[in-house]
């Protein structure tokens, strides 16, 4: 058989074990070429740049990349 705790832990102790279990917001940031929200250290999604340069168009999908 399986070893059991005696005693009942409690709701407290439970609270402290899952203390760092609590979800974040991802952190967001002014895209400054558009001001629109973005990732950090992510391409825009509205105007394709990142670092100061185009990386993706506008017009095309976020997955295709230019040949730079």
């Amino acid at each position: 058989m399986v070893p059991l705790p005696k005693r009942r832990y409690a709701k407290a102790r439970q609270g402290e074990r899952r203390s760092h279990l609590a979800l974040t917001r991802p952190a967001l940031e002014s895209c400054p070429h558009c001001h629109n929200t973005k990732l950090s250290h992510h391409i825009c999604p509205t105007c394709g740049y990142y670092d100061g340069r185009e990386v993706i168009s506008a017009g095309n999908s976020k997955t295709t990349k230019e040949n730079t």
